[in-house]
């Protein structure tokens, strides 16, 4: 088989052709798709492409690597100008986070200021108050239930035996980047507010006659909140670790407590991510007064 005919895949470009017939007309060899296929397995478009690449070729691949450079010079000059506005921008933001600092230590100083002065003021005027209602037996009926409502409304410190309920928080080392032992997607913090208020409200069916967390008295009007990764007890943050004092019975407290969902949920806590829990009792515990607010109104719950 010739070249030609084994190049088309078996197909004589003979073929179609009378030899032995003069002046016959000529016949244009057309082969079948099947033999296309097998033989010419690339378009001729395409190879026409490739052609033209390859005379091209270092004249192309010379261009490609100047428009490499130049693009490569393009993004270092995005980068340096970014750092050098970075550079800029930092040392007036820098100034700007130092306003905004000391403007907040100025009125955290205020604040604080305000409260003392309302305290004396307040202090001021109950004693007054029990100098000009003493006097009488009218007076003395009125102070004892002022007194009573007071306390119910924790506008009084006490002083007492009771129980303490400390819970710690565990280290920031320990296993704590595992998304599964994080209670606060993307934060390492354990205790949430619903534990608390689950440990106050069990201290309160245990006998608590008051109770303060973490130096903060609660009344009828406090809230524990979650705020920004902080608990916030009467708006108020407080830190690890969470101390709960409660004035009352001591023995009938622990062993209550002891029994309250509060303890089944800390005992849970302390299995699953590393909290530390210690309730113990005292002899003497300083709960302080809680902040006083105004009644603007009130409505009556129940029969009258």
């Amino acid at each position: 088989m010739a070249e030609d005919e084994r190049a088309l895949g078996g197909y004589s470009p003979e073929a179609g052709r009378n030899a032995h017939e003069a002046g016959a007309p000529t016949l244009i060899p057309v082969p079948s798709l099947l033999r296309s296929l097998l033989s010419e397995h690339l378009d001729p478009g395409y190879a026409a492409a490739a052609r033209r690449r390859e005379g091209s070729g270092p004249r192309r691949r010379s261009s490609a690597l100047a428009w490499q450079i130049v693009a490569g010079l393009l993004v270092a000059t995005v980068f340096a100008a970014a750092a050098a506005q970075a550079q800029s921008v930092a040392p007036a933001a820098q100034d700007g986070r130092h306003v905004l600092a000391d403007g907040v230590r100025a009125a955290q100083r205020a604040t604080n200021d305000a409260i003392a002065r309302r305290r004396d003021l307040t202090g001021q005027v109950e004693a007054e108050r029990r100098h000009r209602l003493a006097g009488d037996e009218q007076g003395r009926r009125l102070l004892s239930g002022l007194d009573a409502a007071e306390f119910t409304a924790a506008e009084t410190a006490v002083r007492g035996p009771g129980l303490s309920v400390t819970v710690t928080e565990p280290s920031g080392a320990r296993d704590l980047s595992d998304v599964s032992k994080q209670r606060v997607q993307g934060s390492p913090q354990v205790i949430l507010d619903r534990d608390l208020q689950l440990v106050v409200n069990s201290l309160w069916a245990s006998g608590a006659e008051a109770i303060a967390v973490g130096g903060v008295r609660i009344g009828p009007g406090v809230t524990v909140r979650q705020a920004g990764g902080r608990l916030l007890v009467d708006n108020q943050p407080i830190a690890n670790p969470y101390v709960v004092l409660a004035v009352g019975p001591p023995h009938a407290m622990s062993d209550a407590f002891g029994e309250s969902p509060a303890a089944q949920r800390l005992q849970i806590l302390e299995s699953a991510y590393g909290v530390t829990v210690a309730v113990g009792q005292a002899d003497a515990l300083t709960l302080p007064a809680g902040s006083v607010r105004d009644v603007h109104f009130a409505t009556v719950m129940g029969p009258r």
